[in-house]
């Protein structure tokens, strides 16, 4: 991957976006942005709740995250955002048309394990049914990778960074 790309590290939550994005970012020696930043209060307060939020609710986040991956084109860039159903990843594609998507999946149990441990994060452990009843894995006719979330961070990055590396390079 020569030609910086910019990648949506996405996954339900407890995966790893907020340690793996700025491990990948630095390897790729591109900024990173922290996806959960461009909430509005309104929706981080919903989940703090316990409450899972609905599209609605999403759009005016996925647009401020869309709105920066497009400042990055050309440049390269690392955002986490969970993209869980396709339409997320749609809209920031129609944001950003070059963004490319790492998607880091794990077991169910690794997962909730590693989130019960997590301390300061909004997100409850009981809302991961309900992210995973939301995801649709990437598909075939999107630009993407998915990596496994078992191992190190160091590890689960490397992986990454070599599989981003397959990609095709982003249009000019």
């Amino acid at each position: 991957m020569n030609t910086p790309h910019v990648v949506v590290v996405m996954g339900v939550a407890g995966t790893g976006k907020t340690t793996i994005g700025p491990l990948l970012a630095a390897r790729l020696g591109v900024p990173y942005a922290e996806g959960d930043d461009f909430h509005p209060r309104a929706s981080i307060a919903k989940m703090s709740a316990g409450i899972p939020l609905t599209d609605e609710d999403r759009w005016p986040w996925l647009d401020a995250i869309g709105d920066w991956a497009q400042g990055r084109a050309g440049l390269g860039g690392v955002v986490s955002c969970s993209a869980l159903k396709r339409s997320y990843r749609d809209r920031l594609r129609n944001a950003a048309p070059g963004v490319v998507f790492l998607h880091l999946t794990g077991d169910r149990a690794l997962i909730e394990d590693r989130m019960s441990h997590r301390k300061g994060h909004f997100m409850p452990t009981a809302l991961l049914d309900s992210q995973f009843a939301t995801l649709q894995p990437l598909e075939r006719d999107e630009a993407g990778v998915a990596v496994d979330v078992t191992g190190s961070p160091e590890e689960i990055t490397a992986r990454a960074v070599a599989a981003l590396a397959e990609l095709p390079e982003p249009a000019a």
